[in-house]
Formats: C-alpha cells, structure tokens, sequence
C-alpha cells in the first residue's frame, strides 16, 4: 500500500511572490466514526478565498432591494439594466466575494427622518446570502452629505452625524460590520467646492477632533465591527494625519487607499512605494477604489478628476488589451504584500461608470472586456483549487497546498468543511459525515 500522501497540482503555489498567502497542510481524513480514511478516494475543492477580492454592488441595488422600494431612484444614478442584470450578477459573483455599498448621506436620507434603510437592507442581505461579505461607505464624508445639515448649528450637525452612525452601524450588525467611518478626511477642512455641514465641523473641531467622536460611536456602536479610515490622498499628509490618530488612541482596524488611475497605470514601482509607506503603521491595508481605464487616458495635468466633463468616452480595443495586462499586473502586485487584506474594483461595467469613463471590466452592451477574463483567471484560475480527486495515504492522509480560504473534501460517507487559516505548513482533520 502506498504510504506517501497525495499531493496536489503546485499550480496555486506557483508564484514566490505569494508564498505568504498559501498554506501547506496535511489533511487527515476520517470517516463518520472518527477513524482515518486509508486508501480512500477523496476529492478536495476550494469554496472561497479568504483574501478579499471586491467589487461595488450599486448596480444591483433596484434588483436586489425590489423595484420601488423606498423611491425608484437609483443611487448615483447607478443601476444595472433591466436585460442585463442576471448576467451581470452571474459575472460578479464568478469573480468577487466583497461588496462595497453606498451609504452616501444625500442619497440615503435626502430628507431627515426618511432614510433609505430597508432598500439598503434588502441589497446587502442579497449579497450576504450568496456568500459575499459587505461594506457600508462611507459614514463620514464632506461630499454627497446631505444638504439639509446645512440648516443645523455645529453641535446639532454633530449630534445628527453621531446619530447617524449609532442607527446604522447598529443597525446593520451582523449584515454590515465592515465601514468605510470617514472618507477624505485630508481635505475636508479645507474643502471650497461648496459648502456643507461636515466641513464646517472639521474646521470648527479639527479633523482629530471629528475623527475622535466618529470612530468612538462607531465603535460603541458595534464593538466588532472593522471600522476604516479611507482616503485619495496618499501624501504624506496622510501618513501625518494616521499617526495622529493613532497617538491620539483613535480605533481604526484598517487604512483605505485609493488607486483611481484615469490618468494611466501607476505601475509597479509606485504601487510597492506607496504599500511600504502606509504598512508601516501595522494595519491592514484595503485598496479600496480601484480603476483603470480601457480608453484613452484622462489627460495628466487634470487635477481633481471631477473637473474632467467629456460628452463620451469610449472603450477601444487597443485600450482594452491595456487595461487586462495593467488589471492582472496590479492585483499581482497588491497581493505580493502581505499587509494587503483586500482589494475592491470601483465598478464592475462601463454602464454608470464615475465620469462615464470606461473602467469597468464589462463593456455598456454587458459583454465581458478582456480584463474580466485576465482577472477571473488569476482568483479562479491560478490562484484557486480545482476539484482534485486523490488517494488517502495508509494514515488518512492527502496534502492540500493552496490559497488561503475555505474549502470541502468528499469521500466514503459523506463530506466536510475546513479552512486553510494560516500561511505555511500545518495539520488539519476532518471527519466526514
């Protein structure tokens, strides 16, 4: 009888540069009696990467909340066309496992009183059911707050603010405990577009000040939730402001860092530089808003890229075999540092994209750009388990070698559950049953 366990395919740890994120287990397996399987042909496949590959779920909000609930409007004028949307919701599920949902203040409660949590309720709910963990964004932010702050002195904005976040941070528990609590806050003292309520409070009590209040209800609100801080600019004045929160005790679980390349790919070089910069600090990183562009590019001296109004922008096909290339290059990059938790593309199609530019990795007409395919076929191709039949050793045994995630092995009498937790090499028994 062979002694030598089974060993899978090395195609999950093929890749140096991902050592970190692949674990090496012995799998003992045993039947219902609790007693190793010798010689038994079993199969072992991945459920799910632990490893956060996310995407917003905005277009699926009509859908997945019902038609008319709470207003028919769709938030940011973003919603997944009526003849697409099963397709659109087979290709994210395919590739994503981490939904990002707007909780913007003027869309989710224009009107005092009358917030939109039901439709919101429904929609993450959606997701969580088909195994996605959720994201609220943000809870805190100058931009798309909403205007009738504006009619408050500062103490009732900030009592409305604080309100605010103890109702849906509580809530949403155990359907939302991950949130994006401040968004921007580098700028939002300093903020001039217009006026609004949270950047008078940012002026009036300083952005630690603010900060202080907003992550201590958050966190009150829900001890275990992940609270973030989330930002665009990556400056050192927000490293300043991250070591400023962190002497001053402030709760952040993780640091936002977004990567919207309008403007061209940023590269290895820069992407790396930035990571060692911000994984000083201990936490986990997020890439939260991820673009590139399958068009032509926006042009470099465009400052804010709100300022960049063009009547189209479309998707060409020199620009598309760009963006697959810059698309699986970047996720390599993001997840050969080990202090990146999670990454989140900033819109699955063109359809509704931000500035109407086309970053999705799904063209306006649904179909699926070259990108989509390059990046399916790193979380589902090479970074993922196959189904693998294999042969127990005389002990039981099979070595599992794969990605960080879960996974299920079947064999004589019936299937179970584990998990690969932890990088390296470790032991794991399952009983089937």
């Amino acid at each position: 009888m062979n002694t030598t366990p089974a060993t899978l395919p090395t195609r999950p740890v093929a890749d140096p540069a991902l050592r970190h994120r692949v674990a090496d287990a012995a799998l003992t397996v045993q039947g219902p009696d609790g007693r190793p399987l010798a010689a038994a042909r079993v199969t072992v496949r991945q459920l799910r990467h632990r490893f956060l590959f996310g995407c917003i779920g905005f277009d699926f909000i009509e859908h997945a909340s019902g038609a008319g609930a709470e207003g028919s409007s769709s938030f940011f004028g973003r919603s997944a066309p009526a003849d697409q949307v099963e397709d659109l919701a087979e290709a994210w599920f395919e590739l994503f496992n981490f939904a990002t949902l707007p909780f913007y203040w003027g869309e989710f409660e224009p009107v005092r009183g009358r917030p939109a949590t039901e439709r919101l309720m429904r929609t993450a709910r959606w997701f969580t059911e088909r195994g996605a963990l959720v994201k609220g964004h943000p809870l805190t932010w100058h931009t798309a707050t909403a205007d009738w702050l504006l009619e408050l002195p500062e103490a009732e904005v900030l009592r409305a603010q604080l309100e605010r976040i103890r109702r849906e941070v509580t809530g949403f528990a155990g359907v939302i405990d991950v949130w994006d609590v401040v968004n921007e806050a580098v700028i939002m003292p300093d903020y001039d577009k217009y006026d609004n309520g949270i950047t008078r409070l940012a002026r009036s009590m300083g952005r630690l000040g603010l900060l202080r209040e907003v992550f201590a209800q958050a966190r009150e609100a829900n001890p275990s939730a992940t609270l973030m801080l989330n930002d665009f600019n990556l400056s050192p004045a927000y490293e300043r402001l991250v070591e400023e929160c962190l002497e001053a005790g402030i709760g952040i679980d993780a640091l936002g860092l977004q990567s919207h390349m309008h403007k061209g790919y940023w590269g290895e070089e820069r992407t790396l530089e930035v990571l060692e910069r911000f994984s000083r600090f201990g936490l986990p990183l997020h890439f939260t808003e991820n673009t590139l562009v399958s068009g032509e590019l926006m042009p470099a001296h465009v400052g804010d890229l709100n300022d960049h109004q063009v009547p189209s922008w479309p998707s060409t096909e020199e620009g598309e075999q760009r963006q697959a290339d810059e698309v699986a290059r970047h996720y390599r990059t993001l997840l050969s540092h080990p202090s990146v938790q999670a990454v989140n593309y900033w819109g699955l199609s063109d359809a509704g994209a931000w500035l109407g530019a086309p970053v999705g990795l799904v063209r306006a007409d649904g179909t699926r750009k070259p990108s989509y395919d390059a990046l399916h076929g790193l979380v589902k191709g090479e970074w993922w388990l196959a189904p693998t039949t294999l042969t127990t050793d005389a002990d039981g045994r099979v070595d599992v070698s794969g990605f960080l995630g879960d996974y299920e092995v079947a064999g004589p009498g019936g299937s179970a559950g584990f998990a690969l937790e932890a990088a390296g090499a470790q032991q794991v028994a399952v009983r089937l049953g």
